[in-house]
């Protein structure tokens, strides 16, 4: 990490430490969700396998637009958004602090959020439980790699919050599929999610590629 990129990341880290701001909305959003979706479907059995791909995907999609959100909005305060334009580093280092941050606050909120999971669903893993930890942190950088980036686009805009989820929900689209599909198929066991995770692999390289080499241009529009 370079000395600009490392700054960005421990400012916002004590700052999130300090109020736990981001982190208890993702809770009660991710939360509220699982469990609307247990009373609503009352899932058991085999049918439980194969939604809870879907409610595990929607879950952390709420979560993530919660904190996506706020990612910006310390730096709108006291002109701070100035200072940041004028600092020499590149401003792909301060795009990938805050998709690295965010990242892991959501990452905390699937760990905190796993056990209930599993308990309000009845869930067991009929596939390969390990590919989990390659499905879900694949397809939560999708989200906020894209949603940081736009959240700075849209972010001198009157209602940024609205139009964040106008213009990222659609784009974010194949990866949600993706997820859902590969989630899906390790819950059940019916087939093998390889070509899912392939498929978010490729979405990851690709629009964090296009991020870094534009986030320079979104950080300066007026």
């Amino acid at each position: 990490m370079t000395r600009a990129l490392w700054t960005h990341l421990v400012k916002d880290l004590r700052i999130e430490w300090r109020s736990l701001d981001a982190i208890i909305s993702m809770l009660f959003f991710s939360g509220l969700v699982v469990v609307l979706f247990s009373i609503a479907f009352d899932p058991h059995g085999e049918f439980a396998q194969q939604i809870s791909g879907g409610v595990l995907c929607v879950a952390t999609m709420f979560a993530s637009v919660s904190a996506l959100n706020q990612a910006w909005s310390r730096e709108i305060r006291h002109q701070v958004m100035d200072a940041q334009r004028m600092v020499p580093s590149p401003a792909a280092e301060l795009y990938l602090a805050k998709v690295i941050v965010n990242f892991l606050f959501v990452t905390i909120v699937q760990v905190i959020l796993a056990p209930f999971f599993f308990i309000f669903y009845n869930l067991h893993v009929a596939g390969q439980a390990w590919l989990l930890a390659l499905v879900l942190p694949l397809g939560t950088w999708a989200l906020v790699g894209n949603g940081v980036f736009f959240a700075a686009l849209s972010m001198s805009t009157r209602n940024r919050e609205l139009l964040l989820s106008i213009i990222l929900f659609p784009i974010f689209i194949p990866a949600l599929l993706a997820m859902v599909q590969a989630t899906g198929d390790i819950f059940t066991g019916d087939s093998d999610p390889m070509l899912w995770i392939k498929m978010l692999v490729g979405y990851d390289i690709i629009f964090t590629t296009v991020s870094l080499l534009l986030f320079d241009t979104a950080l300066h529009a007026d």
